[in-house]
């Protein structure tokens, strides 16, 4: 009889790697470049977007608007930009907190991201170790929770998707007026900056993050048992397999919407603040 070798499968490979210790692994590629990139990023990008937000300065630029600033529904006392939904800001705001008009809207963004599917995967794995990456040791003990405690506001992120879809209404119209520019008689005339294909880029990325969202693809193709026995199933179905397409790259559409969504800060308030000259390129 011939002799049976004795093998080990991946997945018991796998399986005692986890129970060696936190950042145990028989794993021999570069494993933690992932982990360590988006703890670097995120952390970057949550530094700047707060330290952004409370400067209330240097968000427009002619008609060129931060979309952390976005919308702007008062401006500062004496900081009139022509952006500003309802003027001046209220004299009833607290005189001992600076007041900046991203602190009234940049929670809703913030919260779609914060709750986002992928996002969760990328800040649980990377900032909390449970686990690093795939075969790797966790932090602690394997005791998943769900959101049932601390994070239950991740269950919300539906909701803040909705809001999500009408920020992009306001962005939309943003680029929009960012098309038209002042000229020397006082009135508008169409033009296009490099700060305008930035804002519409940013806007394009961030549409397509929030329209590739899982929420998304849900409420448009979800609840549903069949789509033939729905009046309109055939447009529902066609809407569900392209934002089927868009969701296969949300991982993708979460990062270059993030990167995008700040240069366009950086853009706009380095022109305001005298620092970048702003192309006319129509």
């Amino acid at each position: 009889m011939r002799a049976v070798r004795e093998t080990h499968s991946p997945m018991t490979t796998a399986s005692a790697a986890h129970t060696q210790g936190f950042a145990a692994t028989q794993r021999r590629d570069r494993w933690w470049i992932q982990p360590l990139f988006t703890v670097v990023a995120l952390s970057a990008f949550v530094v700047y977007s707060t330290w952004a937000a409370f400067q209330g300065t240097h968000y427009s630029f002619g008609p060129y608007l931060s979309p952390f600033y976005s919308p702007e529904l008062f401006h500062a006392a004496g900081v009139e930009t022509g952006h500003a939904w309802l003027g001046e800001v209220p004299s009833a705001w607290p005189w001992w907190l600076p007041f900046s008009p991203a602190l009234l809207i940049l929670w809703a963004p913030g919260g779609f991201r914060f709750t986002c599917y992928y996002y969760r995967k990328a800040y649980y794995r990377s900032f909390v170790q449970h686990p690093a990456a795939c075969a790797v040791g966790e932090s602690g003990s394997h005791a998943y929770k769900g959101e049932t405690k601390l994070l239950l506001i991740q269950n919300l992120h539906r909701f803040f998707m909705y809001l999500a879809l009408a920020f992009l209404f306001v962005l939309w119209h943003d680029v929009w007026k960012a098309l038209w520019f002042e000229n020397e008689t006082g009135g508008t005339q169409f033009g296009i900056g490099v700060g305008t294909l930035v804002l519409f880029a940013n806007t394009t990325f961030l549409s397509g993050y929030t329209l590739s969202c899982h929420s998304f693809r849900h409420l448009v193709g979800g609840g549903l048992s069949c789509f033939s026995e729905c009046p309109t199933g055939r447009a529902r179905h066609g809407a569900w397999k392209g934002v089927s397409a868009l969701n296969a790259h949300h991982q993708g559409w979460a990062w270059v919407s993030l990167f995008g969504v700040g240069f366009a800060d950086v853009y706009v308030r380095l022109c305001s603040m005298g620092l970048w000259t702003d192309l006319r390129l129509l």
